[in-house]
């Protein structure tokens, strides 16, 4: 095991101190995985600019979340998946749909299924999608902007999960009651 340093602004390596503040403005404090993620600031700011890119796409709130939560779930994240229930909460999406993606329970509504399912298909085959998963993806409205949305989100994630498996990163104060 790996000890990793959870970064302030004052212990980060130069480059990271900027984007650490970054993260400060943005969320009030230094979530802990920014705080890892510091080690790196090329990666931190990789993170940063894929997390702002998701949060730009064509996607309302449920449909990030869902591909969010949907990797996360997937990955076994520890520290992501509550983090992102509570930027859910946040987001004004609703409880139920939060509490379905964890639980990997039907999300009562076609659109948002197709969603989960062509992410997952894509996580777990590795960026194939069969032609029915592709025809039902678009047979429900979405789009070929969308589907690259979905490999940008798996790239942020990507970051942030395997950070937070081989860190054990620890949940912030502020996602316990998510946990």
């Amino acid at each position: 095991m790996t000890d990793f340093t959870i970064h302030t602004v004052d212990s980060a390596p130069q480059k990271g101190k900027p984007l650490l503040e970054k993260s400060q403005q943005a969320f009030g404090r230094i979530p802990n995985l920014h705080g890892v993620m510091a080690e790196s600031p090329e990666h931190l700011h990789g993170y940063q600019v894929l997390h702002e890119a998701f949060l730009n796409s064509s996607f309302n709130n449920d449909e990030k979340t869902v591909v969010w939560q949907a990797i996360n779930v997937e990955h076994e994240c520890h520290y992501c998946v509550p983090a992102h229930s509570a930027i859910a909460k946040s987001m004004k999406v609703s409880d139920e749909l939060v509490k379905a993606l964890r639980e990997q329970a039907p999300l009562g509504d076609e659109k948002l299924e197709v969603l989960r399912a062509t992410t997952l298909e894509m996580l777990r085959e590795r960026g194939k999608l069969s032609d029915a998963q592709t025809k039902a993806f678009f047979a429900v409205g979405y789009t070929k902007q969308n589907l690259l949305e979905i490999i940008l989100a798996l790239s942020q994630k990507v970051m942030s999960n395997y950070v937070n498996h081989i860190a054990h990163t620890p949940l912030d104060d502020a996602f316990k009651a998510f946990a």
